[in-house]
């Protein structure tokens, strides 16, 4: 296929320095499938999924993309793609079925595997150890909101560091904590599905515990590769200068970022404003021997953005599944619209100059603590056909990806806003139209089309767009 508008592929390959990763992203219960073969125990997300009501159209995980067979498929896409790293997530329960005790030699193997083919592609693996699946057993005892949860983790941590060690080239501890704390602890529109609003903070703390003590036990281990996390932030405004508005969106500015970064990078939580203190009273209990733990020293920091946020005072709708959750209706506040953008398919706000701006907050916020930065995740869904018969002309999402990773390049460019962050690379989320948690297979994000009754995966225009970017930047021509 004959990518349009090659000038504008090779200006954006020209922005992008030598050794700059181009990379996909994906997470292991989104795609696998094959929820019981091979030994492979439950996760609360399966648990989650079979309650009626909790997934969109009652859509099943089971089946997914069905990667766990077809991953020598989707790796071959991947090599025709082009990327230089794939971004995958280690299912803990596959390996580890009950998250504690005995691991799964045939997990093990799947992995042994899918990194093998991973490197004869000439594709450099980045292993994400947790996106989501928390082994049923552990969830059944309180999950993240029981340290002992954190401590299961650097069990499996070291096992698998020592498993894949000497192949995978970047491992990042946990993904997103932040989602897992507000969507599944506080709001309940995930697994588990709680609703503890305020009273979830103990499961920030644990995961974070977690990553400290998988930092830890990965160098045990011996492992050859960098060693970072990934946490999702966006830029937080007031929706008006009112008092209340720019009180509310402080607090909110903790919440979904500086109670997870703050403890990483800096050693110690974030003080809430004086009202708010009561609401982060248990993060205020963390011991220093816990803050040592978290504050470990770290290669790299993955950074997913997707919409800046803005934050009102008082009940309201939202653009987010989350902002629609009941328990919204328990805080003063909610998030407001940004009327001047256009929205994706999950209404989200099409905001790329926020990127640089978040950039820019983000290195002053942390300064020297900030290592060098990856974008881990950034991409659009957009409404699209269930079947196909060729490529998608999805420009949509071609513009979104061009948007933002141009913004993010200029930022980190000499003269731009944020020319002092280093940015090493960027991930698209996704490669595979896949389940999308609480949306079931209601929005796609993927470069290639899934048709979820077939199976048969088809490559939109945006795949060829990626694949004539990274030409472009590997020919010196698109």
């Amino acid at each position: 296929m004959t990518v349009q508008k090659s000038a504008a592929v090779q200006s954006l390959a020209e922005l992008l320095h030598p050794g700059f990763t181009l990379g996909v992203a994906a997470a292991a219960f989104q795609i696998e499938g094959s929820l019981t073969a091979d030994g492979r125990g439950p996760s609360g997300w399966d648990a989650f999924a079979e309650k009626p009501g909790s997934i969109m159209d009652g859509h099943s995980p089971a089946v997914a993309c069905d990667h766990y067979n077809r991953s020598p498929e989707d790796v071959g896409l991947m090599r025709e793609l082009g990327v230089d790293s794939y971004r995958f997530s280690i299912s803990w329960p596959r390996i580890q079925p009950d998250g504690t005790g005995p691991f799964n030699s045939h997990g093990l193997d799947f992995y042994d595997r899918l990194i093998d083919q991973l490197l004869e592609a000439g594709i450099s693996p980045m292993a994400t150890l947790y996106h989501w699946d928390t082994p049923l057993p552990l969830e059944h005892g309180g999950g993240w909101m029981n340290r002992t949860t954190a401590e299961r983790f650097a069990e499996y941590s070291a096992a698998a560091g020592e498993r894949f060690g000497d192949r995978v080239a970047q491992w990042v501890t946990l993904n997103e904590p932040v989602s897992v704390t507000l969507n599944g602890y506080a709001l309940g529109v995930h697994a588990p599905g709680r609703d503890l609003l305020f009273d979830a903070l103990p499961s920030v703390h644990h995961q974070l515990l977690g990553h400290g003590l998988a930092v830890q036990a990965l160098r045990a281990a011996g492992v050859t590769g960098g060693i970072g996390v990934t946490n999702l932030h966006s830029p937080v405004r007031p929706a008006s200068r009112k008092l209340s508005d720019r009180l509310l969106a402080t607090v909110f500015d903790l919440m979904l970022n500086r109670v997870y970064a703050d403890p990483i990078l800096l050693g110690h939580y974030p003080k809430p404003p004086l009202i708010a203190r009561p609401w982060f009273r248990s993060l205020g209990k963390a011991s220093d021997a816990d803050l040592r733990d978290i504050h470990q020293p770290l290669d790299f920091y993955g950074l997913n953005y997707y919409y800046p946020v803005k934050v009102a005072t008082g009940r309201g709708s939202a653009d987010s599944p989350a902002g629609t959750a009941e328990a919204m209706a328990r805080v003063p506040f909610h998030m407001a619209a940004f009327p001047e953008y256009g929205t994706t398919g999950f209404g989200w706000p099409v905001a790329p100059e926020h990127l640089g701006v978040l950039l820019r907050e983000l290195k002053d916020r942390y300064g020297a603590a900030l290592p060098p930065l990856y974008i881990t995740e950034s991409g659009a869904s957009f409404p699209e056909p269930e079947h196909v018969t060729g490529p998608i002309a999805d420009t949509n999402r071609i513009n979104y990806l061009a948007s933002h990773l141009g913004h993010a390049l200029a930022a980190t460019s000499p003269g731009g806003i944020a020319e002092d962050v280093e940015l090493l690379g960027y991930y698209v989320w996704t490669l595979l139209d896949n389940f999308e948690w609480a949306a079931g297979y209601s929005q796609r994000f993927g470069l290639i089309h899934v048709d979820f009754d077939t199976l048969e995966r088809t490559p939109k225009e945006s795949f060829y767009w990626f694949q004539a970017l990274s030409n472009a930047r590997k020919s010196g021509r698109p």
